[in-house]
């Protein structure tokens, strides 16, 4: 697929901020597709070094900004992910400290290139499996300050690492500044639920998307996903219980607020079928700087089945 407007990798800079000169400029809801491409340099870095010290390249990344014109605080931008061209290969690799398997991996950086050929990734001598790309980095420019793209996630978006930011799928995220300002990085080629390695199967490759606007509210507290059958509620707290309750209460609001149901429906259907699982590992909170792959809090995605509704 061959996008309106091609933003390329050198483009790409780490953190999410306000005061970012856009590298593009459009009006939503025109239909135009914007191919925003990230790389894989720092992984290639790992592969060439196994040490850390060594890195040149940033990590995490985020191509961008994109200046959406009309779109003012209070809004919401809505991001349809098209798709997600990856390029030759991806990476597996470990960054010390960081993960579910940091303590069995310990202080040795692990790095390994993993062919793409045909639709699938070849993970290890006997393991090949077909390629799910998704955006892990996605996200709009806070109001004041410099949102990271490598953790927390944030009320803006930003490295919430899901697997349902996919083609296909339109991601929907809060307004804090005068033309959203949209960034996008990390894509990844396959990733398990929850990326107990942090890093999954990264790849270069270009996400191509197109963009509108909602004016007014209601304003969004955190990101939300629309799927082909679902939409999904991003909980961002510390600790995971605090995630869980916002989200789910972000899913009551979508029930009762947009769509006009009673309270007590509302409750019900979301105690039968409104699942909830943890997203990404990247937390909610800022970690201590001493410990910046540390996370702290936690994001979670609570699924509302549109057949509900």
């Amino acid at each position: 697929m061959t996008p309106d407007h091609h933003l390329p990798n050198t483009l790409g800079v780490p953190g999410f901020a306000a005061d970012r000169e856009p590298v593009l400029r459009i009006h939503p809801g025109t239909g135009e597709t914007i191919g925003f491409e990230t790389t894989d340099a720092v992984y290639a870095e790992l592969d060439q070094h196994h040490d850390m010290a060594q890195l040149q390249s940033p990590i995490n990344p985020v191509t961008g900004p994109v200046f959406v014109e009309g779109a003012e605080p209070g809004d919401t931008l809505v991001v349809t992910i098209h798709a997600i061209e990856l390029t030759t290969h991806g990476w597996s690799v470990s960054l010390p400290g960081s993960g579910a398997l940091q303590h069995v991996m310990g202080d040795r950086v692990f790095a390994r290139r993993c062919p793409v050929v045909d639709g699938t990734v070849q993970v290890s001598d006997r393991h090949r499996f077909p390629v799910r790309p998704m955006i892990g980095c996605i996200g709009t420019a806070p109001a004041e300050g410099e949102n990271s793209t490598i953790m927390p996630a944030h009320p803006e978006g930003g490295n919430m690492d899901v697997t349902e930011a996919r083609p296909g799928s339109t991601v929907y995220l809060p307004v804090r500044v005068p033309g959203a300002l949209l960034s996008i990085g990390d894509i990844h080629a396959l990733m398990a639920e929850g990326e107990s390695s942090f890093v999954a199967i990264e790849a270069q490759g270009t996400a191509i998307v197109s963009v509108d606007l909602v004016k007014g509210g209601p304003a969004l507290r955190a990101p939300r996903i629309e799927t082909d059958d679902a939409w999904l509620f991003v909980g961002l707290g510390d600790p995971v219980q605090e995630s869980v309750r916002r989200g789910y209460e972000d899913a009551f609001a979508f029930l009762v607020d947009e769509h006009g149901w009673i309270a007590e429906d509302a409750y019900a259907v979301l105690s039968a079928v409104g699942d909830s699982k943890l997203g990404g590992p990247t937390g909610s909170t800022a970690p201590d700087p001493l410990h910046p792959f540390a996370a702290v809090g936690a994001v979670t995605l609570h699924r509302v089945p549109k057949a509900v509704l």
